[in-house]
């Protein structure tokens, strides 16, 4: 008897497209007057975008026109206690949020329906016992744990069919899992102080769009190329902070980037630039983001890439297999094992090491003039909906 197994699927191969924009952080030094009024103007904002999602959230599903409405009646309740441009961040920044948390969950609503139907097919085999291709739980235990399984599946997956048909999304500013720490700091390893300053800064919100054809990226937050300063338009409640003419706040200190400030400033001279002012209470210290779109060039082809050598990189547990090959396949030099270990480290230093492995792979790409770094799709996203192990093989653009 022949028994037939069912074998992965490999995806096709394609090209990843070039990032679209870039964004570049620099601390800002800053002294005590300067932090007093960004805390201010983080918390006044904040206050105005918490209430701006709560608004959004409450009127539910909307069309393109009712989406265009209510943008256009919260922007002006938004403009009373701020101005024109500031509402216009917030309300662009409430969509995006409500856009991302209706994709999340029917996201969640798909890997949902895969596990109920994967664990109603094994739970309708006795445990121990096999049924054509479905084999039943190794015990009535196991059998048992996983029915209760089910059951909170079901119900969580009823709950997020009623927020997806009604609209009314729970949306938490500042992070869900911020907000629940709340109910045990000892596990979250944070004091009371320590959290409500972290559950504060969290929900502070210093964002200025970039505007074209204005001043220095746009006409809310400023910076200047060559002087170095950066100025801030406070809105009418906080002019009382204001140490420039027009109601401006300029900060104490000269600002810089250090990384990429050449593109940073010719941004700021030519065309629209955002920023973004957040704060850090662990470290205390303040930050500027600067983002810009960037011109995006046409993608090569599969077969433009193959004609010449690529960088295949084969991703393991703790280290990055990387070999050069020719347009045949075939393997130039030896290959390159660069350590990756990324276990039990914080975010900031797993940020750092894969960073420093990819600037390794770029450089190696570069020596023997490669045009692709080739790179196995792991197919996480299907694997989390479908429980499957799908690989495919995509080439990522140089």
């Amino acid at each position: 008897m022949s028994h037939t197994k069912r074998l992965r699927t490999i995806a096709g191969p394609f090209v990843a497209a070039p990032p679209s924009g870039a964004r570049v952080r620099t601390r800002l030094m800053v002294d005590s007057t300067d932090r007093a009024m960004l805390a201010s103007l983080g918390a006044h904002l904040g206050h105005l975008a918490s209430t701006d999602l709560a608004r959004r959230c409450a009127e539910g599903v909307l069309d393109n026109k009712g989406k265009a409405a209510s943008r256009k009646a919260r922007k002006r309740v938004a403009t009373a206690g701020s101005s024109s441009r500031w509402a216009g961040a917030i309300t662009r920044t409430t969509e995006n949020s409500y856009s991302l948390a209706k994709r999340n969950l029917e996201a969640e609503r798909t890997s949902l329906k895969a596990r109920i139907k994967k664990i109603t097919g094994r739970v309708k085999v006795p445990a121990g016992e096999k049924k054509g291709r479905t084999r039943g739980y190794a015990t009535p235990a196991e059998r048992w744990q996983k029915q209760r399984r089910l059951q909170a599946l079901q119900a969580r997956l009823v709950d997020v069919e009623s927020q997806l048909e009604s609209g009314h999304l729970s949306i938490c500013r500042g992070g869900k899992r911020l907000a629940n720490s709340r109910h045990n700091l000892e596990a979250a390893g944070r004091t009371e102080i320590q959290w409500k300053a972290e559950w504060e800064a969290s929900r502070w919100f210093i964002c200025a769009d970039g505007e074209s054809d204005k001043a220095w990226g746009n006409e809310t937050i400023r910076w200047h190329p060559t002087e170095g300063w950066l100025e801030i338009k406070l809105p009418d409640a906080l002019v009382n902070l204001a140490n420039r003419p027009h109601g401006r706040y300029r900060l104490s200190a000269p600002v810089a980037w250090p990384y990429r400030g050449d593109e940073v400033a010719a941004q700021a001279a030519s065309g629209s630039l955002r920023y973004d002012v957040s704060y850090d209470p662990t470290k205390d210290r303040w930050y500027v983001d600067a983002s810009w779109g960037l011109d995006t060039n046409p993608i090569a082809t599969l077969d433009q890439l193959r004609r010449g050598p690529v960088v295949s990189v084969d991703v393991n547990v703790g280290h990055l297999a990387v070999a050069v090959l020719d347009c045949s396949g075939n393997p130039i030099g030896i290959p390159t094992t660069i350590p990756l270990v990324l276990g039990g480290l914080s975010s900031t230093t797993r940020d750092a090491r894969i960073r420093d492995a990819i600037s390794q792979i770029i450089s190696i790409a570069g020596c023997h003039h490669a045009g692709a770094v080739v790179i196995e799709n792991l197919g996480f996203d299907e694997a989390r909906t479908k429980r499957t192990g799908a690989h495919g093989k995509p080439t990522i653009q140089r």
